[in-house]
């Protein structure tokens, strides 16, 4: 078995995507998440070359570099919890990162700054704000239950938060014609 890194999944379609690439080329993949993929033997430096060739076509990357491999990690495990658990998490953001990538957070915190040129917590805030945006445009809840669902505390502190990034209130935002939604992979 071997883990391979793969950079700019962000979503289910992502995974299924990058399973049908290892399926095609007979690496069997024996498990597939947001940035990594298990598979039952090592491929060879051919197979390796035209995985990254089929990743790139579809927008991804063969990660190699141990410290991108841990930087994407950390980002898949921040996309998971703000799009698929809902920001729902009991403990705080390092303990959450901590157990999830199984090492201590200074030493993540350090890295993903050298690397990224922002914090952890200024991803993982525009993170959150991506996912109220796209909940603003669905217009099916208000901004109190989409604050509560994203685990603010207050409507205010999700409005101030909110106006930081983006320059403008939600209900601004609300009112545009136009959809200003950043892709997941490129914050």
């Amino acid at each position: 078995m071997r883990t391979i890194y793969i950079k700019n999944m962000v979503c289910d379609r992502c995974k299924m995507a990058v399973e049908q690439v290892l399926q095609r080329m007979g690496l069997h993949p024996t498990k597939v998440d947001l940035g990594e993929a298990i598979i039952e033997v090592d491929p060879s430096t051919e197979q390796l070359a035209q995985l990254r060739t089929s990743f790139e076509e579809l927008g991804f990357e063969l990660l190699d570099d141990h410290r991108q491999q841990t930087i994407d990690r950390i980002k898949a495990a921040l996309v998971k919890l703000v799009h698929y658990q809902d920001n729902q998490s009991a403990r705080n953001l390092s303990n959450y990162l901590s157990t999830e990538l199984r090492q201590d957070y200074s030493a993540l915190s350090k890295l993903f700054s050298e690397v990224e040129g922002k914090t952890i917590e200024r991803y993982y805030m525009e993170l959150r704000i991506e996912r109220v945006k796209e909940l603003i445009r669905y217009d099916e809840l208000t901004l109190t239950q989409i604050a509560l669902r994203m685990n603010y505390s207050s409507v205010a502190y999700l409005s101030n938060q909110f106006k930081a990034i983006t320059g403008m209130t939600p209900s601004e935002f609300k009112g545009l014609k136009q959809n200003l939604r950043k892709p997941l992979d490129v914050l």
